[in-house]
């Protein structure tokens, strides 16, 4: 993370509905200066509403929302941003180069062609028309075109859709080498797997508020459940009735399971098999936080007259 740790946009007590749906309820969050921002939530969280806010696409009912300083529905602070949309409407006749120097047209002091198409991996594509690309060639232009601008501030919504995994490598490597030199990223995405391999900080939403907000560790730490891997006789559908095993199979001669009373359940273990073998205890991943963690948040905030 960049030294400095600016705050280049910020939320503050933002509320934002929708008819009778409370899309966002009294959300505070900075965006730094060379920080990788992983923003996850299940469907209809209000990822897209912040990022909505954020770009100046939407207002807020109440609260403050700053981009550079400054509110985000003007054009001044949208010119330090660069915006990677999930669905993303561009002129399939028009050539990949021609797309790029439209695009850097509009900003102040934008990348050289070369350089933007060399980050996005699209030196090959410049002469091509962009409908008679693949899908996943068209991500990685639209990348390129988010990048075109110099932004200081980068939004990224599902980047790697579609990319083979050398692609998905050299966008993460860019990704990475842009916050080194002070861009601030923001992410959202299904592949958790991603947002571990990129994020410096993740902010979980739920039903509209932050339920989690710190580094991808901290995530982990607040999940009870642990992995437990061993080498056993002992038959799954035993070890399935025990108190705290949430889930378990065999995987040839290993034995593994889930538990959120790991101590407890490995003492079992070592009782009921003095011939157990290999054992192996591991924290939580991400996905296992995240689904643990969304799934405690929306039962805690269930309110049975909004399922009326």
């Amino acid at each position: 993370m960049d030294a400095s740790g600016e705050v280049l946009a910020s939320l503050r007590g933002v509320r934002k509905r929708y008819g009778a749906l409370q899309a966002l309820d009294g959300v505070d969050l900075d965006l730094h200066a060379g920080q990788v921002l992983a923003l996850l939530g299940p469907n209809g969280a209000g990822k897209t509403t912040t990022i909505g806010l954020l770009l100046g696409l939407l207002r807020a009912d109440a609260g403050q929302v700053r981009l550079f300083g400054q509110d985000p529905q003007q054009v001044a602070p949208r010119r330090g941003i660069g915006v990677m949309l999930q669905d993303a409407a561009l002129p399939p006749t028009l050539k990949v180069g021609e797309l790029l120097r439209l695009t850097a047209s509009y900003y102040p002091a934008p990348r050289p062609l070369a350089d933007s198409a060399a980050l996005a991996g699209i030196g090959d594509l410049l002469g091509r028309p962009y409908g008679k690309l693949s899908g996943g060639q068209q991500r990685r232009v639209q990348f390129a075109i988010a990048l075109c601008g110099r932004p200081r501030l980068l939004f990224l919504d599902e980047p790697t859709v579609g990319l083979d995994m050398p692609a998905r490598q050299r966008l993460w490597a860019t990704v990475r080498a842009l916050a080194g030199e002070g861009v601030a990223v923001v992410l959202t995405t299904h592949y958790l797997e991603e947002a571990a391999q990129l994020a410096d900080r993740v902010c979980v939403l739920v039903r509209g508020r932050i339920v989690s907000d710190g580094s991808v560790d901290a995530l982990r730490a607040r999940v009870e459940t642990r992995r437990v891997r061993c080498r056993s006789a002992l038959e799954p559908a035993t070890v399935a009735t025990w108190p705290g095993v949430r889930e378990v199979h065999r995987d040839g001669a290993w034995l593994q399971l889930a538990s959120d009373q790991v101590e407890m359940v490995v003492r079992r273990l070592l009782e009921a098999d003095p011939a157990l073998a290999g054992l192996e205890v591991q924290a939580a991943g991400l996905d296992e936080a995240f689904c643990d963690l969304t799934r405690d948040q929306a039962v805690a905030s269930f309110d049975p007259r909004e399922a009326a």
